[in-house]
């Protein structure tokens, strides 16, 4: 190519002039500046050696490491959801589980039904203090004799013995026999504390009981729910006792 030929060729070609950018990014400059290439350039090679950083990282990793979480967890919608154990039960197994549940709950119902009955045979249901007060009627003819009534006469015992309801003698059987047991106020005061707390150690045990009975009844009821019979809710379950279902009858070979 001759000198006059190139010289001839570049009178013909057009000065490069900068792109304008949109009207509304007039303020940004013009494009495909030198300079807007150079931190392209620059923030490409910065992001390809933070990956380079990283894949070295994940080789220097210890292959053995492991947390349960790796396999738990997964990405749903940009977020992380921890997945729900499957249930792994066969519907026999729970069955069974159920059974067992329920005969520990009555074994244990039982022995404190045998407690409670050995706690009546000692206390005899004597009253103990704080209980709700008895009432004895005595009925007479008329009114005078309802108003010159004498309690301690009628019983035949010493007035200082009326308020008893237990271990109430006689003036016969005390003049008969001596008084047996202690009579000194403190001791009779340290066995009417000791009954007392016999007392609430049986009613405590009575309402164990009763829980236990409902909580094997619940346990029964979701027991019966297992199966696939029809069935419709009669009675929602409340603390003192189950819900209660009516279940589709079913003829019996």
């Amino acid at each position: 190519m001759s000198a006059a030929f190139r010289k001839a060729a570049k009178a013909r070609q057009r000065p490069h002039r900068e792109r304008a950018q949109p009207a509304a990014r007039t303020k940004l400059g013009l494009l495909e500046k030198k300079k807007d290439y150079r931190l392209r350039a620059h923030d490409y090679h910065k992001k390809q050696n933070a990956l380079r950083e990283l894949q070295k990282k994940a080789l220097d990793k210890n292959p053995d490491e492991f947390y349960f979480k790796m396999i738990r967890a997964e990405v749903k919608d940009g977020v992380h959801v921890i997945k729900q154990p499957k249930d792994e039960i066969t519907p026999e197994q729970v069955k069974l589980m159920r059974t067992q549940d329920i005969k520990y709950v009555e074994m244990k119902r039982v022995a404190e039904a045998k407690k409670i009955e050995r706690l009546k045979a000692e206390l005899h249901l004597l009253d103990a203090a704080g209980s709700s007060a008895r009432r004895h009627l005595f009925f007479v003819d008329t009114e005078r004799e309802a108003k010159e009534f004498d309690i301690a006469a009628h019983l035949d015992t010493l007035p200082e013995l009326v308020d008893r309801v237990y271990n109430r003698p006689t003036i016969a059987t005390l003049q008969r026999e001596a008084v047996k047991g202690p009579t000194d106020p403190v001791h009779l005061k340290k066995l009417a504390q000791q009954r007392k707390n016999q007392y609430d150690l049986l009613r405590q045990r009575i309402e164990r009981e009763k829980a236990m009975f409902v909580i094997s009844q619940k346990i029964q009821t979701r027991k019966d729910l297992l199966d696939k019979t029809h069935k419709v809710k009669v009675k929602k379950e409340t603390t003192t006792g189950p819900a209660i279902y009516k279940f589709k009858f079913q003829r019996k070979r």
